[in-house]
């Protein structure tokens, strides 16, 4: 009998199939720490951020702009490595 917590897309797999499956898992997993890397940083960029604002004149805010990259980084990071980890989880 098939095990009924795995997509059925994925009960019929080939071995070969699955091994490629457990590697974009792996990478999604990768990408997620990354995202969370970037965000733990545009956190602690926002100490600066807001002093960079208040300072700093004109359009000149260099740790601001670094703060909205790491920000946006981490987001893009994050769904593309939920996008590749979709499936069942590995055990």
């Amino acid at each position: 009998m098939a095990n009924v917590l795995i997509p059925v897309s994925e009960q019929s797999a080939s071995p070969d199939e699955i091994e490629a499956l457990d590697k974009r898992r792996q990478w999604g997993l990768t990408f997620q720490v990354i995202a969370g890397q970037f965000g733990f940083f545009a956190v602690l960029l926002t100490l600066w951020s807001g002093q960079d604002l208040t300072y700093s004149p004109g359009l000149m805010h260099p740790m601001f702009y670094y703060n909205v990259l790491a920000a946006a980084l981490a987001v893009i990071f994050g769904m593309y490595g939920s996008f590749l980890k979709r499936g069942a989880p590995q055990i």
